[in-house]
């Protein structure tokens, strides 16, 4: 299946949010956690290839997480970052990891974000909370991505389409963020401070 998207940055969520319902798009998906980890082997194939393994896992409030396994081939050139994905659920998601661990794979890149999804015809529009800041992800059929872009008030001049990871490379010192991966700060447990 091709993947078809653009990401848009927008100063907050709740601009984003409000921006989006006016355009008419209609509630899919509550915000959730979502934490994903990218897989390659020591010698950097599939890096190198420009394809990516990616494990998900998304946690909602008050249900069970959810894993999910996909495999994107390189990125076409274009105005739109477009790529084969191939995606599925893992039912045991200790064993898919003990699996990579005997093929060798280790985890060279983590990010979470929280995501809230709405639909709208032919298209998937997503506000991605993230360390690095607030994206609309925009995916689906390309005359729908430049009709969404349009109902937001942005240009196709507006498109970012680099990966997460470019974007924390560029935006981690912005953010006075030092470690190697885009994560949130812990939270803090019970019994300790900030409670």
């Amino acid at each position: 299946m091709l993947e078809r998207e653009v990401k848009l940055l927008f100063p907050t969520a709740a601009a984003a949010r409000e921006a989006i319902i006016a355009t008419g798009a209609v509630a899919a998906h509550a915000r959730r956690l979502q934490d994903d980890a990218l897989y390659d082997l020591p010698d950097d194939t599939l890096r190198t290839k420009g394809c990516v393994v990616r494990v998900r896992v998304e946690r909602w409030a008050g249900a069970p997480a959810t894993t999910t396994l996909t495999v994107k081939g390189p990125v076409q050139s274009g105005p739109m970052k477009l790529r084969d994905e191939h995606e599925t659920r893992v039912e045991n998601a200790d064993a898919l990891l003990k699996a990579f661990d005997v093929l060798g794979m280790r985890t060279w890149f983590r990010y979470q974000k929280y995501r809230e999804e709405f639909s709208a015809r032919g298209l998937v529009v997503a506000i991605d909370e993230t360390p690095i800041g607030t994206y609309v992800e925009l995916e689906g059929d390309e005359d729908a991505i430049v009709a969404m872009t349009a109902a937001l008030g942005r240009s196709a001049g507006d498109f970012i389409v680099d990966s997460y990871y470019r974007l924390f490379t560029k935006r981690r010192a912005e953010f006075g963020l030092t470690g190697p991966y885009m994560l949130f700060p812990p939270s803090p447990g019970p019994g300790t401070a900030g409670e």
